[in-house]
């Protein structure tokens, strides 16, 4: 009897216990604490006071809706340090900027891709096109880089910053849509003077300043000194010789945007003059002479396509 009685205390000291510590724990499943929701674009912004004046630059642009809307849409988020740069690089105040409606809009809506894009998921080395239009690119060579439409380069400091609508990547630096074509970027690089004048003499300043894309393999002016002893001309002879030089000169156009990553290796390309050229894994464009030119710049973006800058004027087949 004895022992019946300490087994029934026992059972009746365990059935409390349990009774007790569910009490502690808040009772059954429908009262434990749901994890907090997460927070808009614009709300996650609005918490960070490093985002103060992307905030105001959202409100005053009018797209507070937009970036609250279900999305989804990544932003690259410039902190305050990265507009107060800007501010001094275009030399204009925080006033007015945020009174130029028109330029606030391109610039911000050039920050925000039409999907969910992490980290993991960056088309590194492709053209990325922005909701403003313009497109820039991102690589990963001493870590995460964008380099924008004026070919200014901003430090990706922080990715993946979940919202409801979204993700968010901090950057150092306002990135800025494209605002040169073809002749104008060639216009303001010295070593493309010959280039310029050529394009000039040939009439197809209107066609590379349309809106393409296009991508332009450009000679150097040493390219073109070579080129005219090669030939054993002078430069005021190519340039009164229209027929051969529209013939060379859109041989080195080839119709869309493509960029370093999206060369078809090998492969024939097939040029706005009509012929082709291939381009080897050295990055050394051949020729329908068996010429070779090498590539030694990549990826100079204009508003309408791209430019490559290369070491030897190269030729459709004679």
């Amino acid at each position: 009897m004895h022992n019946l009685r300490k087994r029934q205390f026992l059972k009746w000291t365990l059935a409390a216990g349990a009774v007790a510590t569910l009490a502690a724990c808040g009772g059954g499943d429908d009262d434990i604490t749901a994890p907090p929701a997460l927070k808009s674009i614009v709300g996650v912004a609005q918490s960070d006071p490093q985002f103060s004046i992307l905030v105001e630059a959202v409100v005053a642009a009018g797209l507070v809706d937009t970036l609250s809307s279900p999305g989804p849409f990544t932003v690259f988020a410039p902190t305050n340090n990265a507009f107060a740069a800007l501010l001094g690089e275009l030399g204009i105040t925080k006033d007015a900027l945020l009174a130029n409606k028109p330029l606030l809009t391109a610039v911000l809506t050039y920050h925000v891709l039409p999907a969910k894009v992490l980290e993991s998921g960056v088309p590194v080395g492709k053209a990325i096109t922005t909701v403003q239009g313009g497109v820039f690119k991102i690589e990963t060579a001493g870590g995460l880089k964008i380099t924008d439409g004026r070919n200014r380069v901003s430090n990706i400091t922080a990715t993946d910053i979940a919202a409801s609508n979204g993700v968010i990547h901090v950057i150092d630096k306002v990135i800025l849509p494209a605002d040169k074509n073809i002749v104008a970027t060639a216009q303001g690089i010295s070593d493309f003077s010959i280039l310029v004048e050529a394009v000039v003499a040939a009439g197809l300043v209107d066609t590379l300043s349309g809106p393409g894309p296009f991508t332009v393999f450009a000679p150097t002016n040493a390219a073109f000194a070579a080129l005219l002893g090669e030939l054993g001309v002078s430069k005021d002879a190519l340039l009164a010789n229209k027929p051969l030089l529209t013939a060379v000169l859109t041989y080195h156009v080839v119709p869309g945007r493509v960029l370093k990553a999206d060369v078809p290796v090998g492969a024939a390309i097939t040029t706005v003059q009509g012929e082709t050229f291939t381009i080897d894994s050295a990055l050394m464009v051949n020729d329908q002479r068996g010429r070779k030119a090498g590539i030694v710049a990549t990826d100079v973006f204009t508003s309408n396509g791209v430019i490559h800058v290369i070491d030897k004027v190269i030729l459709p087949a004679a």
